[in-house]
């Protein structure tokens, strides 16, 4: 999970290049290596905008915490709300990545590890052997 895979293969990749890539932070339509169809059916990942406002709120308070113990400063609104507007600004992309990852992970009825698929591809070069 923390690898960003399939949920149910474990083994291919969910998004395109790094967290942190300039350019889009892309997730893929199916899986490299079991071709599991990530979105699950159209708007799926609306769901996954709750778990990143949840994320965002305690990154929030996390942030809120941590500048009043470093600082003990209580008279500038500016500290706190640069603060915590620049570290929720620098998360954003760990909290799209992880909030549909949490959501195929944990919150999906439908998504379960199989541990079949979790194999190195066949050597004969059919990717797809368990289909067959």
């Amino acid at each position: 999970m923390l690898h960003a895979k399939c949920p149910r293969c474990r083994r291919g990749n969910m998004f395109e290049g790094a967290t942190y890539r300039f350019g889009s932070n892309k997730i893929n339509l199916n899986c490299p290596h079991c071709q599991m169809i990530f979105e699950i059916e159209p708007g799926y990942f609306y769901a996954a905008m709750y778990i990143s406002y949840a994320m965002n709120v305690a990154e929030g308070g996390i942030l809120w915490a941590a500048t009043f113990l470093i600082t003990q400063n209580n008279d500038s609104p500016w500290l706190y709300l640069s603060t915590i507007l620049g570290g929720l600004f620098l998360l954003a992309p760990l909290n799209f990545r992880y909030s549909r990852v949490i959501l195929l992970y944990w919150l999906s009825p439908k998504v379960h590890y199989h541990p079949e698929l979790d194999i190195e591809m066949p050597v004969d070069g059919n990717k797809f052997k368990w289909f067959q």
